[in-house]
């Protein structure tokens, strides 16, 4: 696989729903045959367990169709409902704390350096770290989210892309499947390009104080630009 599968570090990204999420789900089911293998669990074959949670994620799917209002919500739907299909799964033999982590770390970990180095290098190599940061943002919400979130825009200008999300797809479709302590992955997946950006390096800060998934009322997604300059 490339390191850059996303096409990330050269700025010409372009959101790819099923592309994308099949690259992440493929190294989410990966690494939880590994966990499989860590903690011996007793049952079927660790081929056989990840087989079963790949159909029951089939079948979730298909109950969930009448959530599909676009094709970003197609696929976002395929990514929560891969953590509900694994949590399900897990949940027995792990108990409800080490589910929660396996599929914490299975969701995570794979694309962290990947989507680090990448980002990091797109805003690097752009003329202006800031704008190519707000065009990824908004292209994004267009062809990766879509209209099952609710976006607001308290603040679009030059100096500050303040975007809030007021609906999550995720935190709802998980709330759906009584899982609503899977929503804080979906929010911690975005450390995997938050920590790419250095507001000294790049002339802008990012700022989430909190999120719906860990209780808040929204999701504040807010780019200022600095006084800083890096080299």
């Amino acid at each position: 696989m490339s390191t850059d599968p996303f096409g990330l570090a050269e700025g010409d990204y372009v959101p790819d729903p099923d592309r994308d999420t099949t690259l992440l789900l493929d190294a989410f089911y990966d690494h939880l045959a590994a966990t499989l293998l860590r903690h011996a669990l007793p049952g079927d074959p660790i081929d056989a367990m990840i087989a079963a949670m790949r159909a029951r994620q089939g079948e979730l799917e298909a109950a969930g169709r009448h959530l599909v209002v676009d094709e970003p919500a197609r696929h976002n739907l395929r990514m929560t409902l891969a953590l509900v299909a694994a949590y399900e799964l897990l949940r027995p033999g792990l108990g409800r704390e080490q589910a929660v982590a396996a599929v914490r770390a299975a969701f995570i970990e794979p694309l962290a350096d990947t989507m680090k180095a990448g980002t990091r290098a797109m805003l690097d190599n752009a003329p202006d770290a800031f704008r190519a940061m707000v065009e990824l943002c908004r292209s994004r919400e267009e062809h990766a989210f879509g209209k099952a979130f609710v976006f607001a825009r308290p603040a679009d200008d030059d100096s500050r892309y303040h975007l809030d999300v007021r609906r999550c797809f995720y935190h709802d479709v998980l709330v759906a499947h009584a899982a609503p302590e899977l929503t804080p992955i979906m929010c911690a997946f975005d450390a995997n390009w938050i920590e790419a950006i250095s507001p000294g390096r790049h002339g802008f800060r990012f700022e989430r104080r909190t999120t719906i998934g860990t209780g808040g009322t929204h999701c504040p997604f807010h780019f200022s630009r600095t006084r800083e300059t890096g080299g």
